[in-house]
């Protein structure tokens, strides 16, 4: 078995007793605006890469990427974890690996999970309410926390305006602009598991039909139509896909992921964002239209992946005529400066 994750000169108590201390203001500044999802712990950046520790709510989510927690570790961390967090809390660990499928069921007899895990939960982030299921069908947990600055700008900004927001996954950033006043809000995603999760959070937020679309779709057929292009279906190919009218927004949130494939063609961040870009930019209205888009693969250097986006978009005809990237907040220290998460919102 590979050494355990938590094999290092200081213990695990210290670092996460430092790593409270350095977000003891911001902590005291979410929870006064009503936010209690958060990172307690990134592990890269705070002397245990491959473990990171999040809040939502009275959920306790740990996850390991590279080796998983030995029993022993995962029971030392709990009890550091219950000394430090005051109150009921439900502490829970999944181990986000690729292991074989006999490593797999191998982690599940060390790691059984509790009942708790698979409850429904909720968070809140901004005085708004989410569910959370520290268990469920699919890897990652419905709201990336990471991302919590975008939804900040999101929902500063788009009062009277309208929103596309592309791989919506659970809807999260269509639900912060909703609550900011957009007046109308479509969220594009083919998962229909995810959208329920979606749907379900627009309900907990009194957001009504009128204002909140969701459109149960592959985002590549869409977002093209809607940039007046053609969808890019092979004429082979049978699958029906729903029709859509060419139609501008104010705001294009474009958050796809690092890769997948689907019926209608495979997105490849790494190598072919510009394929992803050029609708969105023709999806946002002219001279003052914007769009936020995200890249997740820590390879990618920002500054390279902005002139590549703006030479995309100066092809298609609508030049950058600003660029600002956002950085996720201070519970996601970078050691480098470097943050693997690049969010920038470009004007067209």
């Amino acid at each position: 078995m590979e050494k355990a994750v938590l094999t290092n000169s200081i213990s695990f108590p210290s670092l996460f007793d430092q790593a409270l201390r350095r977000r003891k203001d911001l902590f005291e500044s979410l929870h006064a605006e009503g936010t209690n999802a958060y990172r307690l712990f990134h592990g890269i950046a705070e002397g245990l890469p491959g473990l990171t520790i999040d809040r939502y709510g009275s959920l306790i989510l740990l996850q390991t990427f590279r080796e998983e927690l030995s029993p022993a570790e995962w029971d030392a961390i709990e009890t550091t974890l219950r000394e430090n967090i005051p109150g009921p809390v439900v502490i829970a660990y999944n181990h986000r690996g690729r292991p074989k499928a006999a490593a797999a069921r191998s982690f599940e007899g060390r790691h059984r999970p509790r009942p708790e895990s698979s409850a429904d939960l909720r968070c809140r982030e901004f005085g708004l309410e989410y569910l959370i299921r520290a268990r469920h069908r699919g890897m990652d947990p419905w709201l990336f926390l990471d991302l919590r600055a975008g939804r900040r700008y999101i929902r500063k900004t788009v009062r009277g305006l309208s929103v596309l927001n592309l791989f919506a996954y659970t809807c999260a950033a269509g639900i912060s602009a909703a609550s900011g006043g957009a007046t109308d809000v479509w969220n594009v995603d083919f998962a229909s598991s995810s959208l329920k999760i979606g749907r379900q959070n627009a309900v907990l937020n009194d957001i009504g039909d009128d204002q909140f679309r969701i459109i149960e779709e592959d985002c590549l057929p869409v977002m093209r139509q809607l940039a007046g292009l053609p969808p890019g279906v092979r004429r082979s190919l049978k699958r029906k896909f729903r029709k859509f009218k060419p139609r501008l927004f104010d705001l294009v949130v474009l958050d796809p992921p690092a890769w997948s494939k689907g019926p209608f063609g495979a997105v490849d961040v790494a190598r072919d964002y510009p394929s992803l870009f050029k609708p969105a930019v023709l999806a946002a209205k002219p001279a003052g239209g914007r769009i936020m888009a995200t890249h997740h693969l820590p390879s990618i250097k920002i500054d390279s992946w902005i002139d590549m986006l703006k030479r995309c978009a100066a092809k298609a005809g609508r030049p950058i005529r600003s660029v600002e990237p956002i950085a996720p907040e201070s519970d996601f220290p970078s050691f480098d400066g470097h943050h693997p998460l690049k969010i920038v919102v470009f004007e067209v």
